[in-house]
Order: C-alpha cells, then sequence, then structure tokens
C-alpha cells in the first residue's frame, strides 16, 4: 500500500501543470536558474521556489551553487526515462487528453535528457541499424564490430562509454515517432561528438536541436541517410571533416 502511495505522491507532483513545465525544461541535462524555471513554467518566481522545493524534496530534481548562482537539474536519466515514458503515453490518450501540438523544430531535431531525439534521432538510430552498426532488441541494444570501426572512424571513442556505469547501448522509444532512437552511453556520446563537430547545436532556451549548414550535408554522407525524406539510402564512403 505505501508503494502505491507514494507512486500515487510522485504523479501528483509530476501532474501540476507548472511542474510539469519545469521538469521538461530540464530534460535536455542542463541545469537551469530559478528564474529561467520561473519562465518555462509560466509563474511568478514566488510560486516557482514552492515549486521547487517540492520537486527537491521528492529527489525529483537536486539543486547546486555556483558562486552566487543556484541552479537546478533533473535527479538523474531515471527521472529523464520517466518523463518521456509518460510523453509516449499522452501522445495515444484519447483526444480530450492530448497534448497541444509538438513544435516542428522540437519534433525535427531535440534533446532527450543526454542523447539526440527527435526525426533526426530515429534517421540516425535506422542508419546505423540499416548498415549493421547496432542492432536493438526488446532488452537493450549492442554495437557490432563494424559499429566500432565506424564510431572510432567517427572519432568516438567507446571506451569511455563502457566504462560508464549506465547502460551501453539501448533503444529508446521517441515518443513524437513512435519508433527508436539510441539511447545509452553511445547514444549520449553521438550526441556529444555531433556537437563537438558543430553538426548540430542546441537552440537556447529550448530542447530543439539545430542541425548546422555543414552538418545537413556531413551526416547525410557519414550516416548514409536522407534528412529531407527520413529514410535510409545506399552507404557511401565515410567521411568525417574534425571541427
Amino acid at each position: 500500500m505505501s508503494q502505491v502511495l507514494d507512486m500515487a505522491a510522485i504523479a501528483a507532483l509530476v501532474g501540476d501543470p507548472a511542474r510539469a513545465n519545469i521538469l521538461v525544461a530540464l530534460l535536455d541535462g542542463r541545469a537551469l536558474t530559478a528564474s529561467e524555471l520561473a519562465y518555462a513554467a509560466h509563474v511568478t518566481p514566488q510560486t516557482a521556489s514552492g515549486h521547487l522545493s517540492k520537486l527537491t524534496r521528492a529527489n525529483l530534481i537536486v539543486p547546486a551553487q555556483q558562486g552566487r548562482h543556484r541552479y537546478f537539474k533533473l535527479a538523474g536519466r531515471h527521472v529523464a526515462a520517466m518523463l518521456e515514458s509518460i510523453s509516449q503515453v499522452a501522445a495515444i490518450a484519447p483526444p480530450r487528453l492530448r497534448p497541444i501540438r509538438i513544435d516542428e523544430t522540437m519534433r525535427r531535431a531535440r534533446m532527450c535528457y543526454d542523447h539526440i531525439a527527435g526525426q533526426l534521432g530515429v534517421v540516425l538510430a535506422d542508419a546505423l541499424r540499416e548498415h549493421g552498426h547496432v542492432a536493438f532488441a526488446d532488452d537493450g541494444g549492442v554495437v557490432t564490430p563494424s559499429g566500432e570501426a565506424f564510431f572510432a572512424k567517427l572519432g568516438l571513442d567507446l571506451s569511455g562509454a563502457r566504462q560508464n556505469r549506465r547502460v551501453f547501448c539501448r533503444p529508446c522509444i521517441d515518443w513524437s515517432e513512435r519508433r527508436a532512437h539510441l539511447a545509452g552511453a553511445v547514444g549520449a556520446a553521438l550526441a556529444d561528438r555531433l556537437m563537438g563537430l558543430r553538426w548540430i547545436a542546441r537552440k537556447r532556451d529550448t530542447r530543439a536541436l539545430t542541425i548546422t549548414p555543414i552538418g545537413w550535408s556531413k551526416i547525410e554522407q557519414t550516416f548514409g541517410c536522407s534528412l529531407h525524406d527520413h529514410t535510409v539510402h545506399a552507404r557511401p564512403a565515410l567521411r568525417v571533416v574534425a571541427s
């Protein structure tokens, strides 16, 4: 019974629109100030302070002090996974419960905590699977020998990802596309690498990502995919230009 009550308490916290906005604003893995979160939640700073206290006490977010500023971030990937799961259920809810249609920039490409989601994330995952670089199963995923070589040429060292205590490679069902994108330590490392190459970039005050002008051609050439029609085409030679 106590477990049910605890679950209901968490659901009630997330169910408040202002607190839901705060949690979603932190879903890209960044830490934000109380003022920034008040703006995201469309509430006053005083009201936001109360919401932040409740979320902190429930271990859904954690504060961090840096100089005179106090930041907040999600307590971990498990909280991000919970929020994404709720979004997946909300996406197939009856019409009266459906959220406002997702912004097209968010649908095109966004951060799902620390990995790439949206159409871009799904296209990349499809390309990696089509070319035999990764394989997904219901309970996880693997990077194949050809995938090891592919990621090495991309300049992505997977040894560090393997030493991470988190799941190495796994599919994550994209709530807007209803198909899998790449998550786990490999997904996070890939996102970091593409941002390091400046093929993608974060957009300010949002989880949305921008595919840079050079990124369009480089991603298509490297991954053997089309970003225009979201289909995988014949595999070309790998071409990577360091930033």
